[in-house]
């Protein structure tokens, strides 16, 4: 039943509507029932093929009932109509191969057969490979660029990763799974539980990832970029709204795709689950506050669940010290992302929570430090609140500091009085006194 009526929608209405319909089975009350999801499309309007561009063969909604278009109205509709779709520009080379293309196919049990590229519409309307096609293509000059910085702004770039050169679908999987390592698991360790998270709910980073990409105005040769900070996540999508399309409509989770024949493809390879589902599994777990829109870019901001380490004043009631010395409800990174420090004690005695060797990410928390751009003396002295056990090779490591600078500032940390050693060289830890 659904493909008799995907191959009567596809055959019998012009311009075509390849991407723009999705056909599902659903159970109401226990019975079976056919649902069709049709999304906007930018070649307005569209109508029957054989009553042609007329008011017999354009129709329009008005209530309950459907009404023909007048044709005033299909004047203006086509008047506004955009030409330059991705589909009729001319890929900047021909001889493309789709070998990547294939291969993901072929997982999802779907064979492409030698007419491929006329029934996924990867030719021009005089036969040339179109810009779909080369972004489809084995080998492109499109990259999709993935940066990570050390703390909160772009001044400290510490990676900066391409996936591309390839096929679009095979540098999607790239950039997806670059995000699934960095969307870390979390470990919240409190008196009564351990409560463990990800930095940013799973499903919807998916999601505003896939459509930033599969959204994103190619035409200009203007890929999505996807920023990593110490805070949050940053994916921003070139081409604003979609001519037509109000905010309210954005949010409605009512699909416009930018890119239809993407869209079919990421569909066909089951990056794309269900027309006009995305926006929804975002909006379930975040508000539409974390979109920034504006007329040429759509940036979605994702801030980390967890912050890296919350700080909480203990008191080391045993030696009768007022110091602080460790953190409750310590976060602690996960053994494949983090660095093992041995002996990251936290007591609070009056609680009677202790958790021992903890995992933190300790290039992170100093980068932020030093980015904050403190002096020298409170950049030590908020390391060692930080990480207790830090020794002072990784300090001078990730900070830039020689040894002996290092030396010099705890020598002197420790004469006024602010900080105090337990433990051996090796095994011991910092005490940080008020």
């Amino acid at each position: 039943m659904e493909d008799k009526i995907a191959d009567r929608i596809k055959n019998n209405i012009l311009p075509s509507t390849l991407g723009l319909f999705d056909i599902v089975t659903d159970a109401i009350d226990g019975i079976s029932v056919t649902k069709i999801i049709i999304s906007s499309g930018l070649e307005k309007p569209y109508y029957v093929k054989n009553k042609g561009m007329s008011p017999s063969g354009c129709f329009m909604r008005i209530g309950t009932s459907t009404q023909p278009m007048p044709t005033t109205l299909i004047d203006e509709l086509y008047s506004k109509r955009i030409h330059t779709t991705l589909r009729n520009i001319p890929a900047p080379r021909q001889d493309l191969t789709f070998a990547q293309l294939k291969i993901y196919y072929q997982e999802r049990g779907l064979e492409l057969n030698s007419r491929f590229a006329q029934s996924l519409e990867l030719l021009t309307p005089d036969g040339q490979y179109n810009y779909i096609a080369y972004l489809l293509a084995d080998e492109n000059g499109v990259s999709i660029k993935v940066a990570k910085y050390a703390g909160t702004d772009k001044v400290d770039l510490i990676e900066n990763e391409e996936y591309g050169y390839c096929s679009l679908i095979k540098a999607t999987n790239q950039v997806l799974e670059k995000m699934k390592v960095e969307n870390v698991t979390k470990a919240k360790v409190t008196s009564t539980k351990r409560i463990e998270k990800n930095l940013i709910e799973p499903v919807p980073l998916r999601e505003a990832l896939i459509n930033a990409i599969v959204h994103n105005d190619f035409s200009r040769e203007i890929p999505p970029v996807f920023e990593i900070f110490s805070d949050r996540m940053e994916f921003t999508s070139y081409g604003g709204l979609i001519s037509g399309q109000s905010k309210e409509d954005f949010f409605s989770c009512s699909s416009m795709p930018r890119n239809r024949e993407l869209m079919r493809v990421f569909k066909d390879v089951g990056l794309v689950e269900q027309l006009g589902s995305g926006m929804s599994r975002i909006l379930k777990y975040y508000d539409r506050d974390i979109f920034e829109i504006s007329d040429h870019f759509i940036k979605v901001v994702f801030p980390f669940s967890l912050s890296i380490r919350k700080r909480t004043d203990l008191i080391d009631k045993k030696n009768g010290l007022d110091c602080v010395v460790g953190y409750e409800g310590d976060i602690v990174n996960d053994i494949e992302n983090g660095v093992r420090c041995e002996n990251d004690i936290v007591n609070d005695t009056e609680n009677g929570v202790r958790c021992e060797n903890d995992i933190v990410n300790l290039s992170r928390n100093i980068k932020n430090i030093v980015n904050n751009k403190e002096k020298n003396e409170q950049i030590i002295l908020s390391i060692l609140e930080a990480t207790p056990s830090i020794t002072i090779r990784i300090i001078s490591e990730n900070t830039g500091f020689s040894n002996s600078k290092v030396n010099r500032i705890i020598k002197k940390l420790k004469q006024e009085g602010k900080i105090e050693r337990r433990g051996s060289d090796k095994k011991g830890y910092w005490i940080i006194c008020k």
